[in-house]
């Protein structure tokens, strides 16, 4: 098949577009195709407490070249294994501040690292996960997770004394969350790619994690005709999605930004 450019609008209409994204869900949503993006770190644990902690680490470093994203999370997370959760509970501020002296990932300090893992740190103590510090917020009749999602990143901030701030997006909003709503992706779907473990809220809440791939193919879709990716846009994709998939709106994710990543157009 020739490729196409992926812009403009679709093709697929009502029934032949859920069709056509189920085909891709199941041709690419396998584990054989996650390598290399930073989720494959999560698929060392199986204890939901210590998984969290590696989906966050993972996740807030998941920007830039995709060889220093492995390396950096590979970093971080040998220093606390064999339970990122037992380290947390066991390691006060300066020692977390000692072990990262030096760190940097493109303008990520050691110190910003130290600040999210001594909230992450905080809210483990206070509440016993982060599965359950994310829950304290979330009211099952919100729309989706976005009001507790600013008031989880508002305990990182809190927690941390703000020195977590390229890691963690502003309690304030304005972005589009895309690497907290990677994150939450990871935790909250159980699937072939995405390792669950968290309780207590829906696939449905779910927000899309947009990113430039996903933007350009929500544009080709139909999905949405904003231009700019941020929070708007991914919720109005989301709103998209939920039209074909009321109750895992996301679904699709880890498909077409798989398509997105390694330039296959021509599979839409």
């Amino acid at each position: 098949m020739k490729d196409r450019k992926i812009t403009g609008k679709n093709t697929y209409r009502g029934t032949g577009l859920k069709s056509r994204l189920d085909e891709l869900y199941d041709k690419y949503n396998h584990r054989k195709f996650v390598h290399p993006d930073p989720l494959e770190f999560l698929y060392r644990y199986d204890d939901p407490r210590d998984r969290e902690i590696a989906g966050i680490v993972s996740s807030s470093l998941a920007y830039g070249r995709v060889a220093q994203i492995l390396k950096s999370v590979s970093i971080v997370l040998d220093k606390m294994n064999p339970s990122p959760y037992r380290f947390l509970l066991e390691t006060g501020t300066e020692k977390l501040e000692e072990y990262f002296e030096g760190f940097k990932h493109r303008f990520t300090t050691g110190s910003e690292i130290a600040g999210l893992l001594t909230a992450a740190g905080k809210m483990i103590r206070d509440f016993g996960s982060l599965n359950s510090a994310f829950l304290e917020n979330y009211n099952s009749g919100d729309d989706n997770i976005i009001p507790a999602s600013l008031s989880f990143c508002k305990n990182f901030s809190i927690f941390s004394n703000n020195s977590c701030c390229s890691l963690i997006p502003s309690h304030t909003g304005g972005s589009a969350f895309k690497r907290l709503n990677l994150f939450l992706r990871w935790m909250v779907r159980d699937d072939s790619v995405d390792p669950g473990g968290w309780k207590g809220i829906p696939p449905s809440k779910l927000i899309v994690p947009l990113d430039t791939h996903m933007h350009r193919i929500s544009l080709h879709l139909g999905l949405t005709e904003r231009k700019q990716a941020d929070m708007k846009t991914a919720v109005e994709i989301t709103g998209s999605f939920k039209n074909i998939e009321k109750n895992d709106p996301i679904r699709y994710d880890f498909a077409l930004t798989r398509i997105g990543i390694n330039k296959l157009p021509e599979e839409l």
